[in-house]
């Protein structure tokens, strides 16, 4: 059998190895690998929602000069974040496949793909229990203060007036929580949610509720609605024409006075303006932000100074579990390709 020549370009959280490790599990499959890891996180990628990006694609990195030598002659792409364009693809008459280990393939060019009969395959769900997880531990860590009383302490400061009744959180009990989005993520945390004991709606007009969360009390309403009633609103929704922007000045004037906004999701989702003037006028009593309209936020940003923000990195769905279910989902479309199987999650 004639070895297929699969170039891989991994970073340093989804590594070469994981997914070369991945390939070596396929009964039967006979590959020639080459790796190429990129910086990523540490360096960080080009986001095109605020530039337009590389002839329309979102999130990548890596130079494409440099990464279609790479691809070169290669008959199975297997990428986390490379860039792959519609002038790349000239250059690449021997490429089969493209596979890439994100819930969406923002930095593949998949019309310009499917124009020349290369099928493009992705991860949709591959971090949703990482994103899950982290949203409940979001959610505690603003609405119980507990970045407040971390943040005084390392700077060596006791706040015992977090105790006070004007200051202090409620409990999830006692609290409505709003997810504005219900697919892979927002099903996951209405799970979560429950033995918390709190009251939780939906607003998704694409989906309908489960039927095991409607027994167990979780309504579905729309968005106004969603927004009116909830103590929480936690953002899950993905980033379409229909979405970017979907937070403004008028969804978070919906808001209850005092509420928090929790965006585990996507920047491009949210008027970060509106945002830090509600936050900043005392609307809504906190935010935890895990995504920025620009990563990193530019030094100065407003709402880096903000003591009722909780703000982190972009991490929520960093975990190994999510390495090693991205590689597998790759493998296994890859088995499907050599095996002329249907795909599972073609994009």
């Amino acid at each position: 059998m004639n070895r297929i020549a699969v170039a891989i370009v991994g970073d340093r959280f989804m590594r070469p190895d994981f997914f070369v490790e991945a390939l070596e599990r396929l009964d039967g499959a006979r590959f020639s690998i080459r790796t190429l890891e990129l910086p990523w996180p540490d360096e960080p990628m080009v986001h095109g929602y605020r530039d337009g990006g590389l002839a329309g694609l979102k999130e990548y990195l890596g130079d494409p000069g440099e990464m279609a030598q790479f691809m070169s002659g290669a008959a199975i792409l297997v990428t986390h974040l490379a860039p792959v364009s519609a002038t790349m693809l000239e250059a690449l008459p021997d490429l089969k496949l493209i596979a890439v280990s994100r819930g969406g393939p923002v930095n593949i060019d998949v019309k310009a793909a499917r124009a020349r009969g290369i099928p493009v395959v992705n991860a949709p769900g591959r971090n949703a229990s990482a994103v899950a997880e982290f949203t409940i531990g979001a959610i505690l860590a603003e609405t119980r203060l507990i970045t407040r009383g971390h943040a005084a302490l390392s700077r060596g400061t006791w706040r015992g007036d977090l105790y006070r009744a004007d200051l202090t959180g409620e409990e999830l009990c006692a609290m409505t929580v709003g997810l504005i989005g219900y697919g892979h993520i927002g099903t996951r945390v209405v799970r979560l949610l429950k033995p918390f004991g709190c009251r939780t709606l939906v607003a998704d007009p694409y989906v309908r509720l489960e039927p095991a969360d409607a027994a167990d009390g979780v309504e579905q309403v729309d968005l106004d609605t969603l927004l009116q009633r909830s103590d929480v609103v936690s953002l899950h929704a993905r980033v379409t024409a229909e979405t970017t922007g979907l937070i403004g000045e008028r969804e978070l004037g919906l808001m209850k006075d005092g509420a928090y906004f929790i965006n585990t999701a996507r920047g491009p989702l949210v008027d970060y303006d509106a945002l830090y003037r509600a936050l900043a006028g005392g609307k809504l009593r906190g935010a935890m932000l895990e995504t920025f309209a620009i990563e990193p936020p530019p030094a100065g940003w407003p709402l880096l100074a903000l003591d009722n923000v909780t703000l982190t990195p972009h991490i929520a769905g960093a975990s190994l579990t999510t390495v090693r279910r991205a590689a597998s989902m790759m493998a296994e479309e890859i088995r499907r390709f050599i095996g002329g199987e249907p795909f599972l999650n073609p994009a």
